[in-house]
C-alpha cells in the first residue's frame, strides 16, 4: 500500500528511451545495511484514476405542445487516484530484515513501520533522470521461492509493499 510522488528530471532536450535494467530501489529499514537495497526486480508500479460518470436531466420544454421532457447530460470526471502494490524481488541473503519488518506489521505495530520507498531510473550516462517516491509503504506479504535440491537457481526473496 503506497502513495506516489513523482519527480522527473530532464538530462537533455532530446528524449532518451530508458532501459529497464538501470534502476536503484532504496528502502531503509531499522538495522539494515546498504547491501539490502539491491533488488533484481520491481513490479507493479501502477497509478490509476477511474472515471466517474454523472448523469443529469435538464428541465426543458420540447415539442409544439410544450411537453416537459428533460435532456440527458452526461459528464465524466476523474476519481481519486489509486496506487498498485509493488512487488520487490531480490536474491535471498542471511539478512532477516524483510521478515522482521513483516512480523512487526503482523503483530499490530504497522503505523510505526511505514517507510519511504524510492525508485530511481538512470540513463545511459548513469545520471538519475526519474525518481518515484512512495511514502508510507508497509509490507502486505512476504514470500521466498520454493526450494529444490536439484535446482541451480538463486533463492529469491519477495516482499509486496
Amino acid at each position: 500500500m503506497t502513495n506516489y510522488l513523482t519527480v522527473v528530471q530532464s538530462a537533455s532536450r532530446i528524449p532518451e528511451v530508458l532501459t529497464a535494467h538501470r534502476f536503484y530501489l532504496e528502502l531503509t529499514l531499522e538495522g539494515q545495511n546498504d547491501a539490502n537495497c539491491f533488488f533484481l526486480e520491481c513490479q507493479g508500479f501502477k497509478r490509476t484514476q477511474e472515471v466517474i460518470e454523472i448523469t443529469e436531466v435538464t428541465s426543458q420544454s420540447w415539442g409544439t405542445k410544450g411537453q416537459s421532457k428533460g435532456q440527458v447530460v452526461r459528464t465524466k470526471l476523474p476519481s481519486n487516484p489509486k496506487s498498485g502494490n509493488l512487488i520487490l524481488r531480490r536474491g535471498i541473503t542471511n539478512s532477516m530484515d524483510f521478515w522482521k519488518w513483516f512480523e512487526k506489521v503482523e503483530k499490530g505495530n504497522w503505523s510505526e513501520q511505514r517507510r519511504l520507498v524510492a525508485l530511481s531510473i538512470y540513463n545511459q550516462a548513469n545520471q538519475e533522470v526519474a525518481r518515484f517516491e512512495l511514502a508510507g509503504a508497509w509490507p502486505a506479504s512476504y514470500k521466498i521461492a520454493d526450494v529444490n535440491a536439484r535446482s541451480h537457481d538463486i533463492e529469491i526473496e519477495e516482499v509486496e509493499v
